[in-house]
């Protein structure tokens, strides 16, 4: 097929449908919930053959960054340039950002392939729980649900652990969290972690957290509340916490590089990321 039968045009809602049967016919746990979110907070790109959607990616646009993801191709239309264009599409939104991802084994040849260097990597953790680790006792440390007039203040700590600009992805996720806790010592908020509803079940993340015992602190209770529920968390991979988890009964399923066209984002001032919002933001 030659690949001028190809047309490429922004995603929009009405693509929600199709680019959800695609990735199920791919096996990729995502629900048509999970693409309407990305679709919400990004800009988003699609291949079409033949009035058929064949191809979609995404440009997340956070701050001086871009996370780019959700790249998926038919099956039946790879080896055609499509993955290629896609990603050129977006990399052309992010300008003048510095594009972020995380990839796939299978993909990052073709990321490398673009100028991005591996910077670190991430590991999915997953499984049903039929127990879960008791929260380790810290002096002056305690969690408990935020308000949502505290919001923008988890959302100032997400935006200093990861070097991104959350407003929009947090803006959107907060409000529909099954829980929203924060981390306190002394008083002060120094973590968040939320549990939500994603893929097969349910997913924590994003969790921020001065140190990994603190982030412990946080997920433990999260934890507790889905037992019995296919759960599933993407951690970064050097972060302290793989051990843990797996003793929990969430078992390492994939470890995939993160990679970047320029100089990865960095933590400011005392936090630090330990799980993603999902794969595809970051």
């Amino acid at each position: 097929m030659n690949t001028s039968t190809y047309s490429y045009r922004p995603a929009t809602a009405q693509d929600l449908p199709a680019a959800h049967a695609l990735s199920q016919h791919l096996r990729w746990p995502h629900r048509e919930a999970d693409w309407a979110m990305v679709q919400r907070t990004a800009e988003g790109f699609v291949a079409e053959c033949a009035g058929q959607l064949v191809g979609i990616a995404f440009a997340c646009h956070q701050g001086d960054f871009t996370s780019i993801g959700l790249v998926i191709v038919s099956d039946e239309h790879q080896g055609r340039g499509i993955g290629r264009r896609l990603m050129q599409l977006c990399l052309e939104a992010t300008a003048p950002r510095t594009p972020i991802l995380n990839a796939t084994e299978a993909g990052a040849p073709l990321y490398a392939s673009l100028g991005f260097a591996t910077f670190d990597h991430i590991q999915q953790h997953q499984g049903s729980l039929s127990g879960a680790p008791a929260a380790p006792v810290l002096p002056g440390v305690g969690c408990r649900a935020l308000s949502p007039a505290e919001y923008p203040q988890a959302i100032a700590l997400a935006n200093a652990a990861s070097g991104l600009d959350r407003s929009r992805v947090l803006g959107d996720l907060l409000p529909e969290a099954l829980q929203v806790l924060g981390l306190e010592r002394d008083g002060e908020l120094q973590g968040l972690a939320l549990l939500r509803r994603f893929g097969r079940g349910l997913i924590i993340g994003p969790v921020v957290a001065p140190d990994a015992e603190a982030a412990k602190a946080l997920i433990a209770p999260l934890l507790e509340a889905s037992q019995g529920e296919f759960l599933r968390i993407d951690i970064l991979a050097d972060c302290g916490l793989a051990d843990w988890l797996v003793a929990a009964g969430l078992a390492c399923v994939d470890r995939a590089p993160r990679m970047v066209r320029g100089e990865p984002p960095r933590p400011s001032g005392s936090v630090q990321s330990f799980a993603l919002v999902t794969q595809a933001l970051g």
